[in-house]
């Protein structure tokens, strides 16, 4: 099989190209991609994925290409919100020339500030259009709308993913890319403040990247699931405050927490309903929110200073 990927040379698609076999071509301006190997089955193109286009054909088509760190996000808006626009339209578009699969990695950002925990796929969400983290989940949500106008129009085997706070090695630490885990993990190791924006009492539902990889396979394979939607992540909640203590714990470190004023718009709570996903895809996480953090701060120590 031949598989597209954009933003391949991401976080999360580094971890996928791993489980794949098959002809590899990825799609990346490696604005955001700093741990990423090659290997001899992958291709590589160094494109933004709003300007892509080739008259190849694949089997399977992944849209992965995004700014998905909330600081880097705000700080490029304009980038986000065309990568889940017009890149959308792009890989869409080689997808419906290919007949191929076309799988979107959206957001659990699409539910915004959720008033049903845990949020099920049919819940349409409470978001700012216009605020400062709209230009990441407002474009995907378009996404997912042009995702299904390609699905009801043209009969493309669409299949749309919402992923839930996905989380390990190769998790960008540094800078405006460093995402709650990295950020605390690395803060612990070096000992500096943990830094938690507002009163550290929002949750988040965690989910180890190999449970992510897991789902996304099945979403590959799985036969009969063409137009559905899935939340890919975790039903547990955990506070934001017990996440800094557990990691405190597990690297032994004497680093304080320190609290920042909280970031707009932040939703207060998050959790995954995930029964859609455990009929249809016959999945369900695997990995415990300790052991996935004991992994990923053995490998954040070997390779940060």
């Amino acid at each position: 099989m031949r598989f597209l990927i954009s933003g391949g040379a991401g976080f999360l698609g580094s971890h996928l190209i791993d489980s794949i076999n098959g002809e590899i071509v990825i799609v990346d301006d490696f604005s955001t991609a700093k741990y990423f190997q090659a290997k001899s089955n992958i291709k590589v193109i160094r494109e933004k994925i709003e300007r892509f286009d080739t008259t190849e054909k694949y089997d399977v088509v992944i849209h992965l290409a995004s700014r998905p760190s909330p600081e880097d996000y705000m700080q490029y808006p304009v980038e986000t919100a065309l990568s889940n626009s017009l890149g959308t339209y792009r890989m869409l578009e080689i997808a419906r020339k290919s007949d191929a699969i076309f799988i979107y990695s959206s957001s659990s950002e699409i539910y915004g500030d959720a008033e049903i925990i845990p949020t099920p796929e049919d819940y349409w969400g409470k978001v700012n259009p216009i605020g400062m983290r709209s230009c990441y989940d407002e474009s995907k949500r378009f996404s997912e709308a042009l995702a299904m106008s390609y699905y009801r129009e043209y009969g493309l085997d669409v299949r749309i993913q919402r992923p839930f706070n996905v989380y390990g090695p190769r998790l960008r630490e540094d800078g405006s890319y460093g995402r709650v885990i990295s950020r605390f993990i690395v803060q612990a190791l070096r000992g500096e403040n943990i830094t938690i924006y507002g009163d550290g009492n929002q949750t988040r539902s965690f989910l180890y990247v190999s449970d992510w990889v897991e789902a996304t396979l099945k979403m590959i394979y799985t036969n009969g699931i063409k137009g559905q939607v899935f939340n890919i992540g975790s039903d547990k909640e955990t506070k934001i405050i017990d996440l800094a203590r557990m990691i405190l714990k597990i690297t032994g470190s004497k680093s304080n927490i320190v609290f920042l004023p909280p970031r707009e718009d932040d939703p207060r709570r998050r959790a995954a309903d995930i029964k859609k996903a455990k009929e249809l895809l016959k999945w369900e996480p695997k990995i415990s929110l300790e052991e996935g953090l004991t992994r990923t701060i053995n490998w954040f120590r070997s390779v940060i200073s």
